[in-house]
C-alpha cells in the first residue's frame, strides 16, 4: 500500500483552457491545477514505487476542505466533527480526476490503470488530500 498526504487546499481539476496557434486549437490545463499537480506529483514521488505499477490499481482519496469562515464555532466544530459534509462545488471526482492525472508517470504508468475508487470530501481546520493506493491482483 501506497499512502501519502498532500498539505494545503485541495484544488479540483479545471476545466481546459484553449487556444490557436498557427492555425491548430490547443488544449492546456488552467494554471491552478497545473501548478497543483505539480505540488500533488512532489508529494507523491518521495512514496512512488521502484518501478511504475502497471496491474490494475485500487485508490482512496479523502479531501479535506477548509472549514468555512462563514460556520458558527457550533457548527464548526460540527464540520470538524464529520458531522457536517460539503456539498458545494467543486465535485468530488474533478478532485480525483487532477490527482489521478498527477501520478502518471510517478506511481503508475497510465491513470486507466485505476480500476477501484472510493472518494469522499470532508471538513478540516487542516485542509489536505490523504491519498492511498493499493495494488489489485
Amino acid at each position: 500500500m501506497i499512502q501519502f498526504t498532500v498539505y494545503g487546499e485541495p484544488v479540483a481539476q479545471g476545466r481546459p483552457k484553449f487556444s490557436t496557434a498557427g492555425g491548430f486549437v490547443k488544449a492546456y490545463d488552467p494554471a491552478k491545477s497545473k501548478n497543483y499537480k505539480d505540488y500533488v506529483r512532489l508529494a507523491a514521488a518521495e512514496h512512488a514505487p521502484k518501478s511504475l505499477l502497471e496491474g490494475p490499481v485500487g485508490m482512496m482519496l479523502t479531501v479535506y476542505r477548509s472549514i468555512p469562515k462563514s460556520f458558527s464555532k457550533k457548527k464548526a466544530a460540527a464540520a470538524e466533527a464529520g458531522e457536517i459534509r460539503p456539498t458545494t462545488k467543486p465535485d468530488v471526482d474533478n478532485y480525483l480526476k487532477g490527482v489521478k492525472d498527477a501520478l502518471k508517470g510517478v506511481i503508475w504508468k497510465d491513470d486507466s490503470q485505476v480500476v477501484e475508487v472510493f472518494t469522499q470530501k470532508k471538513y478540516s481546520g487542516r485542509p489536505r488530500i490523504e491519498v492511498k493506493i493499493k495494488e489489485l491482483t
